[in-house]
């Protein structure tokens, strides 16, 4: 006989649409609200396959199970009898609310506070739309449903970072012997003093072709750090390695000219962080890895999901304005700096040829790290996400 569950304070519902990008934000969100006290806090996802792969305690062939302190509930077919709604309910990137817990949560007294958590953006409409209230009608009864944006001014919900996230990292950068060891459980040797490291987890792009080129015919070793997923193809093929691309496996060490190629399986999300602070450039994609690398002070391009109506790129450019304006209290990126990071991220958005762009890094790399790192702290000026959102709630719960 299984025991009853207890009330629950927060309920999340995702929907995986990336495999990665949605459930990684809301999983990282879940956890954060259990380990800092906020209560106890149900997950329903309707993809546990794709969610397994980043959180490997979870048993897809489940339909209920704790990890990590969270109750994961399978969200298909019919809602369980005993689902009763939790004081708050977040509906993750306007993934839509099955219509009976919707009715569920209108005949409580007093009702949940309905959050919708949008997808993160830098665009200016966002300051505006942050906490407003949408009425809807569930028959003869209302509810409120809150718009709540994660974004990168005071003015929005900021972004995800649990407490002591930023002292462990600089405890991690500055561990150089901890760092040779973390190499070595990779089966790589420690990093050589003219060595750069990178991590790429992207979207297929014509441009990693010609970067992978370069850093395969260039003067300076490079070891790239690659997750197996959707960039594969791209980069083998620019390394000149066409020919391994259906026989590699996680583990795989390849070589190609002054690059060395790591394959990496899909790992956990703690594991992910820490590939991320231990390399000098990170090319990332979607929304979760792109905060963790901003997070991670260190050098990153970002390969944005793209859109057919091209409104990515709008989105993009509204997000580096933020990224290259002046920091108050920090010094100023120089603008032929500004002018590279863009094009670069522009390059690698539409596919274009980076050879020219990346002669440049010896001109730009160390002025780079100096920006990454003043901005992870400018980030965090007004606090991060979770802190912002259960002061929202303060006054409607």
């Amino acid at each position: 006989m299984t025991s009853p569950l207890p009330p629950f304070d927060w309920d999340i519902f995702c929907t995986v649409v990336d495999n990665f990008g949605d459930i990684g934000v809301t999983w990282r969100l879940a956890r954060q609200l259990e380990r800092e006290g906020h209560g106890e806090v149900r997950l329903w996802v309707d993809d546990l396959a794709s969610f397994a792969r980043i959180c490997p305690g979870l048993n897809p062939a489940l339909d209920r199970q704790w990890v990590e302190g969270i109750h994961i509930q399978r969200w298909q077919g019919p809602l369980p009898a005993d689902a009763i709604p939790a004081r708050v309910v977040i509906e993750a990137f306007a993934c839509e609310l099955p219509a009976p817990f919707i009715k569920r949560m209108a005949e409580q007294s007093p009702p949940p506070c309905w959050i919708n958590l949008e997808y993160l953006s830098a665009e200016s409409w966002v300051e505006d739309c942050h906490g407003l209230a949408s009425p809807q009608r569930v028959g003869k009864l209302s509810l409120d449903k809150f718009f709540f944006f994660p974004g990168f001014t005071a003015k929005t919900g900021g972004l995800l970072c649990e407490q002591g996230l930023i002292a462990e990292r600089e405890r991690w950068q500055q561990d150089e012997a901890g760092l040779a060891a973390y190499w070595a459980s990779l089966g790589l040797p420690p990093r050589a003093q003219d060595e750069l490291r990178i991590s790429l987890f992207t979207y297929e792009s014509e441009a990693l072709k010609s970067l992978v080129q370069c850093w395969s015919q260039g003067a300076t070793p490079v070891t790239l750090l690659l997750p197996l997923g959707r960039s594969l193809n791209d980069v083998l093929s620019g390394a000149g390695l066409e020919s391994a691309i259906d026989t590699t496996r996680a583990g795989d060490l390849l070589q190609a000219g002054q690059l060395a190629i790591k394959l990496l399986p899909m790992t956990s999300q703690a594991d992910y962080d820490r590939l991320l602070w231990s390399c000098d450039l990170n090319l990332v994609r979607g929304e979760d890895s792109f905060v963790r690398a901003q997070w991670a002070a260190r050098p990153f391009l970002w390969h944005i999901y793209p859109q057919d109506d091209q409104a990515h790129i709008a989105k993009l450019n509204d997000f580096l304005d933020h990224y290259l304006s002046s920091l108050p209290d920090l010094a100023d990126l120089p603008t032929d700096a500004a002018h590279w990071l863009r094009a670069f991220n522009h390059a690698l958005n539409h596919g274009q040829d980076v050879r020219e762009l990346w002669a440049q890094w010896p001109q730009f790399g160390t002025i780079w790290q100096q920006h990454a790192r003043s901005w992870s702290q400018k980030l965090l000026a007004d606090g991060d996400l979770v802190t912002r959102l259960v002061k929202f709630l303060e006054s409607r719960i």
